[in-house]
């Protein structure tokens, strides 16, 4: 394979010319990851991680890290403590991490910061160790608090935040601080947001001492569920699965036209649906496709979009969906299975039309794809590393056949991967490597819990108050008792609530606002749930904060705005499904019969990729403005459940594309070469 790196990646390769698919230059690859890193320090704040010269200090960290990892493994086969103490040496030891590994500021990398930021990480175990020696009085006194429970309360309100605010940024710290304001002075807010008012150690109480704050469901999930599978996610990682995922992607995808978008988007779709962060599979998988995108003739808006918007869709994309389909389950009170098989096909429609679009990208422009001598086989790559595969399998099994729970599964799971990884050389891990994995996975999972801890003190002040189905009645009086726009309204409240917020939180704080204004509508739980849960993670993708699409931009080189807006193109079918499930709730598969969901998938397959016909206005050849409005306006009446609107749209489909036809034939395009 020759080298490619005199080519100018902003400019397509010439013909004949040999892309180089791994760059074997040492110094390009160390190149471009140092670009992606900059681009994930710039707009993700969970990577601005200080580096620990001294030796016994990162040698602490670690050690705490790995424990933190054992103590959940040990209590997902063994059991836990007692929720409100389990959860709190959850938070504490997470806290202890964040306070040692993220500095105060940007600039604040002097050594003497080491001092109060040791006093704060010391300060974190005080409410687990206060929990611990009078348990039983706090949950035996029933509300009738001391001084000293709300100066611990304090104590772990304010370190929390701060918390926060290093890992993720100023959004959620803010909007928590707000939502702790409106508890204080609901009497004096006028209108929708009047309430009776609590005053500050009834807050406290409640953010620290019951299962409806700090310790609440999010961090409760946090402790159990999400950790467990982010430390999955690392020991898969450190197994050499991600590099097995682009490999595969290559093999299957490289070679069609506009092969390393596809490439992008199925290995971006495979890595998010585990790791569950979008900013950090932008980075992590951007930093080889986006180049290659680039290569081959993308613009460096649409190779950043790409990457952006398949990276936000891997957590709608069963089995994980980033842990939040175990949040959902856990909210919702169903099993966890009624919640994957619930996402599969709307994430699958998601990517299909994604691909579409990609595919007529590419043959607008003539694009092509890798050549094959520069690609690895299928049977190479699986005869490889295709053992690599067993334990997702294991875990599919386990999940949906066994019976066991899902900690347990998880936990299993995790052996499996370290047993089979030992089957091949090339992905054995030494005990140091285990060891650097279950650290990886502590922290990687530090940004999430710390998250779901400062949701706690929002969904701590909207239950004290009532203040969501005050808002769900309010937006309901609003729209008129109308689905459509309740629909509409609850769409743009999940699109400003999920801005600058993990997906995690997003989901949280949208479903505990948000949906019960579609409940109150009759839409079933379960769906209405999964509507917020696609808004506040599109927000991701949704200018003017779109902060996967800025740090795609920051690896490309294009525009962060214009990024954003060309990710909101692609990801416009995400827009549509939402709607498309509620209003055909078949869409889902509960309760259909065979032939129902084989007609119902088939018709949406069809309608999504003509959907992305009209968004991308080209078929054969360039649509005019008129025909990409009547094509569009036919696959939306395939989608819904009216047989006559069902035929009116096939009709106007089957008019557009035999104009298009006529036109290709006129200027001599018309082959299948033109498709």
């Amino acid at each position: 394979m020759s080298r490619s790196d005199k080519h100018d990646p902003a400019q397509p390769a010439a013909e004949g010319e040999t892309i180089e698919v791994i760059p074997h230059d040492e110094d390009e690859r160390r190149a471009r990851e140092k670009e992606a890193a900059a681009a994930a320090a710039k707009y993700d704040a969970e990577s601005r991680v200080r580096e620990t010269r001294w030796k016994p200090l990162a040698l602490l960290i670690s050690g705490v890290a790995v424990f933190t990892a054992l103590y959940h493994m040990y209590t997902a086969y063994f059991g836990t403590p007692p929720t409100l103490i389990h959860r709190s040496l959850h938070v504490s030891l997470i806290l202890f991490l964040v306070f040692m590994l993220y500095p105060p500021a940007r600039r604040a990398r002097a050594a003497w910061w080491r001092i109060p930021d040791a006093v704060l990480a010391l300060a974190a175990f005080v409410p687990t160790l206060y929990l611990v020696q009078n348990y039983e009085q706090l949950v035996l006194q029933a509300g009738r608090y001391t001084s000293t429970d709300i100066l611990v309360a304090t104590l772990l309100v304010v370190l929390v935040l701060e918390a926060a605010r290093r890992v993720t940024g100023w959004a959620l710290p803010i909007l928590a601080l707000l939502f702790i304001l409106f508890g204080l002075y609901g009497r004096e807010l006028p209108g929708l947001f009047r309430h009776r008012g609590y005053d500050w150690d009834t807050l406290a109480y409640n953010f620290f001492a019951t299962t409806e704050g700090i310790f609440g469901t999010a961090i409760g999930v946090s402790a159990t569920y999400i950790f467990l599978f982010i430390l999955f996610g690392a020991f898969l990682a450190k197994s050499g699965m991600s590099q097995m995922f682009n490999d595969l992607a290559l093999a299957i995808a490289g070679q069609g036209r506009g092969g390393p978008a596809k490439v992008a988007t199925l290995a971006s779709g495979f890595m998010g649906s585990i790791n569950g962060a979008a900013i950090a599979n932008v980075v992590s998988t951007g930093a080889f496709t986006i180049p290659l995108m680039k290569k081959i003739g993308y613009t460096r808006t649409f190779a950043g979009a790409v990457e952006s918007t398949a990276s936000v869709g891997g957590q709608i994309l069963p089995p994980i969906m980033g842990a939040a389909a175990f949040i959902m389950a856990e909210t919702l009170g169903v099993p966890y299975t009624t919640v994957a098989l619930a996402a599969i096909v709307p994430a699958l429609l998601y990517y299909v039309s994604l691909i579409g679009q990609i595919h007529l990208r590419a043959t607008r422009m003539g694009l092509k794809g890798i050549a094959k001598e520069n690609l690895p086989d299928v049977l190479g790559v699986l005869k490889d590393r295709g053992h690599l595969l067993i334990p997702l399998a294991f875990l599919l099994y386990m999940l949906f056949f066994s019976g066991r729970t899902i900690l347990y599964s998880a936990f299993l799971t995790i052996l499996v991967t370290i047993a089979v990884a030992m089957l091949r050389k090339t992905t054995r891990m030494t005990p140091l490597q285990i060891l650097q994995a279950l650290e990886d996975g502590t922290r990687s999972a530090l940004g999430v819990a710390v998250a779901c801890a400062s949701v706690g003190v929002i969904v701590g002040v909207v239950t004290v108050s009532g203040f969501g189905v005050t808002l769900a009645g309010a937006i309901v009086s609003l729209s008129g008792g109308v689905l459509f726009w309740t629909l509409v309204m609850t769409m743009v409240a999940c699109l400003v609530l999920g801005m600058g917020l993990p997906s995690i939180p997003a989901y949280i704080i949208t479903a505990t606002m948000a949906a019960p204004a579609l409940t109150e509508l009759g839409v079933e739980p379960i769906v209405a749930h999964l509507f917020v849960f696609y808004f506040g993670l599109f927000a991701n993708i949704t200018p003017p904060v779109a902060l996967a699409s800025f740090a795609a931009a920051g690896i490309s080189g294009g525009s962060p705005m214009r990024t954003g807006v060309a990710s909101l193109k692609l990801a416009s079918a995400g827009f549509v499904i939402p709607y498309i499930f509620v209003y055909n709730p078949d869409l889902l598969l509960r309760d259909v019969d065979f032939l129902t969901g084989v007609t119902v998938v088939a018709s949406a397959v069809v309608a999504v990729l003509l959907l992305a016909t009209a968004i991308e206005g080209h078929f054969m050849v360039d649509m005019p403005w008129y025909a990409r409005i009547v094509i569009a306006a036919g696959a939306l009446m395939m989608l819904n459940t009216n047989m006559l609107y069902d035929l009116i749209g096939i009709g106007l489909v089957v008019l557009v594309l035999g104009f298009q036809m006529i036109r290709a034939r006129a200027a001599g395009q018309l082959s299948l070469r033109a498709i």
